[in-house]
């Protein structure tokens, strides 16, 4: 099975999809660790990354699917994958689509979201960088829940409350 989640910032998906992946036996894969391990690398391509990320910008669009495409190829993904940050936006999904089964959107309101965030005391968390930061995430991720929706393997939980019974309800929806 191949799951996606989505939800901004402080929804919670990357805690959901790390135990849905214990639970189902298939890896998480997040492009964020990925890329984080890639800068790490003594290579044209870690220093590239290395760069975008210690100037706060996003990896573009074919980088990242290039590289989502070749994670996919490892063994440990044959049977199914839980993916966690991949795509970001429509153009990442046009260049490479890993044909998900389920899409898990967490539907968190933004003012609770916001609250998570500022709760987490990072120095880049201020009311005013979280509040672009959903802006944009909003903007970019609508039409993916569109397109989703339309090939009717969206799924949405709310990402409100507790831990377990969120996970509860992702496992009923699968």
């Amino acid at each position: 099975m191949k799951i996606l989640f989505i939800g901004p910032q402080g929804s919670g998906k990357s805690t959901q999809a790390d135990l849905l992946s214990r639970f189902l036996g298939l890896p998480k894969i997040s492009t964020g660790d990925i890329f984080r391990q890639i800068s790490t690398e003594d290579s044209e391509q870690g220093k590239k990354i290395r760069d975008l990320i210690n100037a706060g910008n996003l990896v573009d669009d074919e980088t990242t699917s290039e590289i989502v495409r070749n994670r996919l190829q490892q063994p440990d993904s044959k049977n199914g994958f839980i993916f966690d940050g991949y795509p970001r936006n429509i153009k990442q999904i046009e260049l490479f689509d890993p044909g998900f089964d389920k899409v898990i959107y967490l539907k968190v309101p933004e003012e609770e979201v916001i609250k998570r965030m500022m709760a987490r005391g990072r120095a880049d968390d201020s009311l005013e960088s979280i509040k672009k930061r959903l802006d944009f995430y909003f903007n970019q991720t609508q039409p993916l829940l569109d397109y989703y929706k339309q090939k009717r393997v969206l799924i949405e939980v709310s990402g409100m409350g507790d831990i377990e019974r969120i996970q509860d309800e992702i496992k009923k929806s699968i």
